[in-house]
């Protein structure tokens, strides 16, 4: 029979699991910087570099950040408020300080949305490009060319999600979505290296992951541990996002059935 004190440590893990969505939600977008791989001159070189130069320049900003935090309020003041930035914002030049502040997120705030919007149907659309999706979201507009059947499917189906709940249960099952895809790039990362590593005729990894592939199946390990605790401390909102998430599952069935069929009419 187990011990109170080791059932309190058990709620205390896994409280401190649900809690960490929305940190990794805060350092999570690096891996939109890959959608744009198509557009890039010598993505080889140019992606690895951009992606890893980003993300430390992130992680100093956001350490910084809450250096400040936690200088300013303390750890009681922090723990009492949702919004620490405009908390320092107001004790350092008052109410017009909060307001600066608040416009300071919204502008982020319609930054990240902007950068989603516009990077996101770039998998769309390269996926119609390659025939492996409806052809229509590679559809690219003569005058902006830009894919504008995509961009306005990505926007659709985001304000469809904006209006299925609260920010914090979107958050949850979005997040959850996320890690699950991010372990399975761990898992292709594992397979695509062995498998190269076998045939001399492939071509050499321009960047070695360090520790690989401890490392990489560590970050698996964190990825899907975050997940299941999500699952077990939010079972709602987390099937949410899975429920979407398997929504593209009858798409691709419908868009298979319609390949074939103009196959056979070709």
């Amino acid at each position: 029979m187990s011990s109170p004190g080791a059932h309190a440590g058990t709620a205390t893990i896994a409280a401190m699991g649900l809690a960490m969505v929305p940190v990794l939600f805060a350092y999570s977008g690096w891996q939109t910087a890959s959608f744009m791989s198509a557009e890039l001159k010598d993505p080889a070189i140019t992606l690895p570099r951009g992606m890893l130069i980003g993300v430390l320049c992130v992680v100093a900003l956001y350490l910084a950040v809450n250096a400040v935090c936690l200088r300013v309020l303390g750890p009681a003041g922090l723990a009492a408020t949702t919004t620490p930035a405009s908390a320092i914002a107001r004790l350092a030049f008052g109410p017009i300080g909060a307001r600066i502040m608040a416009i300071v997120v919204a502008l982020s705030t319609l930054g990240f949305l902007g950068n989603q919007i516009l990077t996101s149907p770039r998998v769309y659309f390269q996926m119609a490009a390659d025939k492996t999706f409806f052809r229509q979201l590679a559809w690219v507009d003569p005058r902006t060319h830009v894919p504008v059947v995509a961009i306005v499917l990505q926007g659709a189906v985001a304000a469809v999600i904006a209006l299925s709940g609260r920010y914090d249960q979107i958050l949850n099952y979005v997040t959850s979505v996320d890690y699950s895809f991010f372990g399975l790039s761990a898992i292709a990362l594992v397979i695509f290296r062995n498998r190269d590593a076998r045939d001399p005729s492939a071509p050499r990894p321009f960047f070695s992951m360090p520790g690989h592939p401890w490392t990489t199946v560590l970050f698996l390990v964190v990825a899907w541990s975050i997940v299941g605790d999500v699952l077990i401390k939010s079972p709602v909102d987390t099937s949410i996002g899975l429920g979407i998430l398997l929504t593209g599952l009858p798409a691709y069935i419908i868009f298979a059935a319609h390949n074939r069929r103009e196959v056979e009419a070709w």
